[in-house]
């Protein structure tokens, strides 16, 4: 899998843009012991973004998160497709009806070219959600996966 994952932008952000959307992670990480990861690339390799973000959240193996609450945000710019995949854990805890309904949220702000803080605010629900059915703990609670955004090919 190399050169799947490349952490430089795709000049689809400013570098103020990406050190906003890095710490909506990092704020909305330090109140849950869930994980939430950004990856965003060009183009879909597939008719169906969920099918990518699928593979994605293996390849991060973000599935491997031990209360299985991971989320992945994904966008693809160009191909104007979007996905937001939940572990599990997560799911079951909030239903699909959440789902859809931030999914709903963040092409709003798309619509509007506001993407970076789309990405930011869909960033902090989803922390808000994840803080209520998994809170910090201190004690036992350690970032599994990284904070950073992940830009693709």
């Amino acid at each position: 899998m190399i050169g799947l994952f490349r952490k430089k932008p795709v000049d689809f952000f400013t570098r103020e843009e990406n050190e906003q959307m890095v710490k909506a992670i990092g704020e909305a990480e330090h109140k849950t012991s869930g994980e939430i990861r950004v990856y965003i690339e060009s183009r879909c390799r597939f008719v169906d973004p969920v099918d990518r973000a699928f593979e994605l959240f293996q390849g991060l193996k973000m599935h491997q998160t031990a209360q299985r609450n991971a989320v992945l945000v994904y966008i693809a710019m160009k191909d104007r497709q979007l996905a937001l995949y939940a572990d599990q854990g997560i799911y079951d805890k909030t239903g699909k009806d959440f789902w859809h309904t931030e999914t709903a949220k963040i092409l709003s702000h798309f619509n509007r070219e506001n993407y970076a803080g789309g990405i930011s605010t869909i960033v902090q629900e989803i922390g808000d959600a994840l803080s209520y059915h998994f809170p910090y703990d201190a004690a036992v609670d350690k970032n599994e996966l990284p904070d950073d955004i992940v830009f693709g090919k």
